[in-house]
C-alpha cells in the first residue's frame, strides 16, 4: 500500500498534498473507490487519503446519510451492490450510446481466429458483445459477465483467471490473476479506464488492479484503450503510467481537437467513433 501511495493523484485545487484535500473531493474520491470495490476499510482508506481513521469514519459517516453506502464494523460497503451482483448488471452505465459506438469500432478490429484480451469494464462489456459474430476466438478475461456473453458462442475459447471477485466490476483481481496473465501472450488488449490525461496518464479510482492491468499490458502485443470523451482530462485516485503504455486510443467524437493533437503528438494513434 504504501508504494502504491506514491501513486496517488493529488486534487489540483488542493494544498498540494492528500492530507490537505478538501473534504468534500476526499468522499468523492471514496465513493468512486467503493463503487470500483464494493466495500473499503477504514484503515486502508486512512492511509490511502493520508488522514486519521477518525476522520474517515466521518466522512463515511456523510456517506451512509447520503444513501450510498452502509457502515460496518471497520468500513463500509456500496448499496447497490446485491440487487447488482444478482442481475448481473455493471455499476457505471452511463455515456451508454457513446460507449456503444467505441465498442463497436473496437470489435471491427477483431478478425477471426484472433487472440485477444478483454479487460472488466462497461466499454469492454460493448466490445465483448459485438464479437459473437467473429469465428474462433481465443479471449482471455477477468470478467465474469464478459466470459458469460462469449463463453457460449461455438468455437470460442474463453479463459479466465483466479483472484478475488469484486462485485461492481463483475471482475476477479489480485494476486492469482496478476500471476496467471504473467503466462500469457496474446495479439491484442482492450484496456479499461477510469481517466485518461495527457500529462498525469492512465487513472482509476483505487489501487486494487493496477498491477493487473500491468501484467495484461506486458501479455498483450497492442493496447487499444477504449474510453468515453467524458474520461478525458478527468483523473481519478491512482495512476497506472503515461499514455504511453497503449499503442491506440478509441474514443468518440466528444473529444476536442487540442486534446487530440496533444495525444497524437505522443505518438498514439487516436481512433474516434462516431
Amino acid at each position: 500500500m504504501a508504494d502504491a501511495r506514491k501513486k496517488a493523484v493529488k486534487d489540483q485545487g488542493a494544498s498540494g498534498t492528500l492530507t490537505g484535500m478538501l473534504s468534500t473531493v476526499r468522499r468523492k474520491r471514496i465513493i468512486d473507490w467503493i463503487e470500483e470495490e464494493g466495500s473499503a476499510r477504514v484503515r486502508d482508506l486512512a492511509a490511502a487519503f493520508e488522514v486519521t481513521e477518525a476522520t474517515i469514519r466521518q466522512d463515511l459517516e456523510r456517506l451512509e446519510k447520503a444513501g450510498q453506502v452502509t457502515r460496518e464494523h471497520g468500513g463500509a460497503f456500496l448499496n447497490s451492490v446485491p440487487s447488482q451482483v444478482a442481475s448481473h448488471a455493471l455499476h457505471h452505465r452511463i455515456e451508454m450510446d457513446r460507449k456503444q459506438k467505441i465498442g463497436a469500432l473496437a470489435a471491427s478490429l477483431v478478425a477471426d481466429n484472433e487472440t485477444i484480451i478483454l479487460d472488466a469494464g462497461t466499454t469492454t462489456t460493448e466490445v465483448a458483445t459485438r464479437l459473437t459474430v467473429r469465428k474462433n476466438l481465443t479471449v482471455i478475461t477477468n470478467a465474469l459477465n464478459i466470459a458469460m456473453v462469449l463463453g457460449s458462442v461455438p468455437g470460442f475459447s474463453v479463459h479466465m483467471p483466479g483472484g478475488e471477485f469484486k462485485p461492481p466490476t463483475l471482475s476477479l483481481t489480485g494476486d492469482k490473476s496478476v500471476d496467471y496473465f504473467r503466462d500469457i501472450l496474446a495479439g491484442k488488449l482492450f484496456l479499461a479506464t477510469a481517466g485518461v490525461d495527457v500529462e498525469l496518464g492512465l487513472t482509476y479510482p483505487s489501487f486494487a488492479d493496477l498491477q493487473l492491468k500491468q501484467a495484461m499490458i506486458r501479455a498483450a502485443q497492442h493496447v487499444y484503450l477504449v474510453a468515453d470523451a467524458s474520461k478525458i482530462n478527468k483523473p481519478s485516485f491512482t495512476r497506472l503510467g503515461d499514455l504511453d503504455l497503449v499503442q491506440t486510443f478509441i474514443t468518440d467524437d466528444g473529444i476536442s481537437d487540442k486534446d487530440a493533437k496533444s495525444i497524437e503528438a505522443r505518438g498514439i494513434e487516436l481512433l474516434i467513433a462516431r
